[in-house]
C-alpha cells in the first residue's frame, strides 16, 4: 500500500484545507462533506443546470420556483452520490496522484465500508426528492442509475470517459421536461445531446490537469487521445453545443429573442478555447469553472425568452 500512495508528482491537492468545512462543521463529519465535494460546488452547478434549462424552457411563461429548488437540492445530494461512486472507484489510483491523494478514501480518512453507508444515505436523500415530481419524472430519473455507477470505471477502457459522463451529467435536461410536461419532447432530447457535446468540451480541459499521471498509472482521457489538437476539438464540440441549443429552441417554439442572447453565451465559449492553456493546470481549472457561466447565461436567454412569449 506504499506504493498505492505514493505522489508520481507534486501539483497542488484539489482538497481545501481552510474552506467553510473546516472553518465551521464538527471534525467528525469534516471527512464526509468533502468526499461528497460540498465545498467545490462546479460539479454541482454542471449537473444542475441542464435541469434548470430544460424546467425553463419547457414551462409557459416563468419557470416554477419550487421545481428548481428541488432541482437543485436533488443535484447537491446526487452529485455528492457520484463523488462517492467515482472515489470508490478510483482510491487506489488516487492515491498516486498529488492532486487526489489527500481525497478521505485515499488518505485513510474515511473506510470503505464508512463510504458506502454515506453513498447509502445519499442515495436515500436523493429518491426523496426525486418522489417529489411527477412519476414520468421518476421514472426518467431512475433511468439514469447504470450511467451514475459506470462512469468511474471508463477510464480504464476508453479515451472517451467524457462521453459517458456527458451522457450522465445532463440526464437532468430530460427529468426536468418530464417534470414540468410528463413527457421527453423532441426539443428536451436534442437539448440533451447539446449537453453532451458542451460535456466534452468542458471536462477535456478539465483532464489536462491529470494527464501525465493518467499516462503513467494507465488511465485514459480525451486530454491524452486529443493531445495538442485539443482547442481545437473543444471549439468543435462547442460549436455543435450552441448549434443544438438553438435548434432545441427552435423545437420548443421559443421568442425569437433567445437566440440572440445564446449567441451572446457562446462568446464565453469561445473566449475559453482562445484563451486555454492546456499545460497549465491553473490556467485549465479556471476554463473548467468558468462553465458554471456559461450555463447560467443559457439559463438566462431560456428564462428572458420565455417571459416575452
Amino acid at each position: 500500500m506504499a506504493q498505492v500512495n505514493q505522489p508520481l508528482h507534486t501539483p497542488k491537492n484539489d482538497m481545501p484545507q481552510d474552506g467553510w468545512i473546516d472553518r465551521f462543521a464538527p471534525a467528525s463529519v469534516r471527512p464526509y462533506l468533502k468526499l461528497a465535494r460540498l465545498d467545490r460546488p462546479i460539479g454541482t452547478w454542471l449537473l444542475l443546470l441542464p435541469c434548470w434549462w430544460a424546467t425553463a424552457m419547457a414551462a409557459n411563461g416563468a419557470p416554477d420556483i419550487l421545481m428548481m429548488v428541488w432541482f437543485a437540492i436533488g443535484a447537491i445530494i446526487m452529485r455528492g452520490a457520484g463523488c462517492v461512486v467515482n472515489d470508490l472507484a478510483d482510491r487506489n489510483f488516487d492515491g498516486r496522484v498529488e492532486r487526489t491523494a489527500t481525497r478521505p478514501l485515499p488518505s485513510g480518512q474515511v473506510n470503505v465500508w464508512q463510504a458506502m453507508v454515506f453513498l447509502g444515505v445519499l442515495l436515500l436523500i436523493g429518491l426523496l426528492v426525486l418522489v417529489q415530481f411527477r412519476i414520468e419524472a421518476i421514472i426518467v430519473g431512475i433511468c439514469s442509475l447504470p450511467l451514475v455507477i459506470t462512469y468511474p470505471f471508463m477510464k480504464r477502457i476508453t479515451y472517451w470517459p467524457q462521453a459517458v459522463l456527458g451522457l450522465t451529467f445532463n440526464w437532468g435536461a430530460l427529468v426536468g421536461w418530464a417534470a414540468v410536461t410528463g413527457d421527453v419532447a423532441p426539443a428536451a432530447i436534442v437539448m440533451y445531446v447539446a449537453g453532451f457535446f458542451w460535456t466534452l468540451g468542458y471536462d477535456t480541459i478539465y483532464a489536462h490537469q491529470d494527464k501525465e499521471d493518467d499516462r503513467k498509472i494507465g488511465l485514459k482521457s480525451l486530454a491524452l487521445r486529443l493531445g495538442d489538437a485539443t482547442p481545437q476539438w473543444v471549439m468543435g464540440f462547442y460549436c455543435v453545443t450552441t448549434a443544438l441549443l438553438a435548434i432545441s429552441g427552435g423545437l420548443a417554439g421559443m421568442h425569437w429573442v433567445y437566440f440572440p442572447l445564446l449567441a451572446v453565451a457562446c462568446l464565453h465559449l469561445v473566449w475559453q478555447v482562445r484563451t486555454v492553456q492546456i499545460d497549465n493546470a491553473a490556467n485549465c481549472l479556471k476554463r473548467f469553472k468558468s462553465n458554471r457561466d456559461f450555463g447560467l447565461l443559457v439559463l438566462a436567454a431560456i428564462v428572458i425568452a420565455g417571459l416575452a412569449r
